[in-house]
């Protein structure tokens, strides 16, 4: 018998009542932010190709890079970086068998949350005063 009630049912688990583990999310992000590092690679190619082409075209590229979007990308990618090289470490610790378990692991992700953010505030400190 068909059921009439087929197309008014949310799919199974349906986003609105299924909330990710943090592991999971801490996961995707370490994806995210190993693509996301690429854009800031491109950008600092490019400031060096402008720097090779002629003092014109650097002043451009130099104003960009400089300038408050060029300091956004490049705060966010010290932001990245930190963030995947925990998520890396914390990979290569459960590679090792180890902090598997619920509560090691949540740990372990917000610390690499945690450690990408104090990392990244401490890498700052450390360029603005030098």
């Amino acid at each position: 018998m068909a059921d009439v009630n087929r197309g008014n049912r949310p799919l199974s688990p349906h986003l609105t009542i299924y909330r990710l583990p943090i592991t999971a999310i801490t996961s995707i992000l370490v994806r995210i932010t190993g693509n996301a590092l690429l854009v800031a690679a491109l950008m600092t190619v490019w400031w060096f190709l402008a720097a090779a082409s002629g003092p014109e075209y650097y002043e451009f590229a130099n104003g960009v890079i400089t300038s408050w979007f060029g300091d956004l990308v490049m705060a966010l990618s010290v932001l990245g970086l930190w963030y995947h090289t925990l998520g890396g470490v914390r990979h290569l610790i459960w590679d090792q068998v180890i902090g598997l378990d619920i509560v090691t692991a949540e740990s372990l992700s917000w610390a690499v949350i945690i450690g990408s953010v104090a990392l990244t505030v401490l890498t700052w400190v450390i360029m603005l005063v030098a």
